[in-house]
């Protein structure tokens, strides 16, 4: 595995696979990798000649600064595993190597950016969009690969996609989960043992509103159940619990009216660590 640093090395590596006939998958990641980001890596590697995982905590997504400082960082470590996963590059630029000026984009992303973490976090999803948009001109992938425990950012990276015109696949992957049903996340290695222990809990209310949708339950009993359950345990609180289509993102008050299927999409406080999840409902 080679380990690259410069965007022009990143292009000629890329420019000289092409030359070969080979195609080029991409799978974008902020480090402090696991199970999960290896996933991606491992279907990656199936479906493409040549793949590149960039490390780059990108501070442009950051509303919060302090989210920014503590997010964790272990490039070495990641190098470590991405070799071992039979990468062809790691992509691990500077911040003034991927920002050599201020980018002062704005997307229009539409009401796909607009609801839950867009609401939560503004300006996140336009610092996504900025930074996706630069690492696709970079590596030029013919797939790209993202997982779904980001549910909503792939739609925005969908919308981002066509404003640009990349004519590449954006290829969605399953959540990967511990053995007690937490979604892998790299901020999961900021919870006490306390709240570890409680994390599974996040899950464990998604699949019983699964279930509870099936019975046939309302949707709006189904979300006061979920978060009444998960703010019963005094280590979590709910930030948001929104049932939405699976396309447009925009909430629904029955599953009549979710044509493509509906998705449950939580975020859960413990302490200072936020963690996000989500399931999909069907009858």
């Amino acid at each position: 595995m080679e380990i690259i640093t410069t965007v022009s090395g990143l292009r000629e590596a890329v420019r000289a696979a092409k030359e070969q006939g080979k195609t080029v998958g991409l799978v974008p990641t902020m480090g402090a990798l696991h199970a999960g980001h290896i996933s991606l890596v491992e279907r990656a590697r199936r479906e493409c000649d040549f793949v590149v995982v960039s490390v780059f905590v990108n501070p442009t997504q950051f509303n919060n600064q302090n989210d920014l400082v503590t997010y964790p960082r272990t490039v070495e470590a990641d190098c470590e595993l991405l070799s071992e996963a039979g990468v062809d590059v790691a992509f691990v630029p500077s911040v003034e190597e991927v920002y050599p000026e201020p980018d002062t984009r704005v997307f229009e992303l539409g009401s796909v950016a607009e609801v839950m973490e867009g609401a939560m976090r503004p300006g996140h999803f336009n610092g996504v969009a900025q930074v996706v948009s630069k690492l696709f001109d970079f590596a030029q992938p013919d797939r790209a690969y993202f997982g779904e425990k980001d549910y909503q950012q792939i739609a925005v990276i969908r919308a981002m996609a066509d404003i640009i015109g990349f004519k590449g696949e954006i290829v969605p992957c399953e959540i990967v989960r511990e053995v007690d049903g937490l979604a892998m996340s790299s901020r999961n290695v900021r919870l006490s043992a306390e709240q570890r222990n409680a994390a599974p809990e996040i899950h464990q209310a998604l699949l019983a509103a699964a279930d509870m949708v099936k019975a046939g339950l309302d949707l709006e009993s189904v979300h006061d159940i979920v978060v009444d359950e998960i703010n019963s345990n005094p280590l979590m609180e709910v930030e948001y619990f929104d049932i939405v289509d699976a396309k447009t993102l925009q909430p629904v008050k029955n599953m009549a009216d979710a044509p493509d299927g509906a998705i449950g999409c939580i975020t859960v406080w413990l302490g200072d660590v936020r963690l996000i999840d989500n399931i999909k409902f069907s009858l």
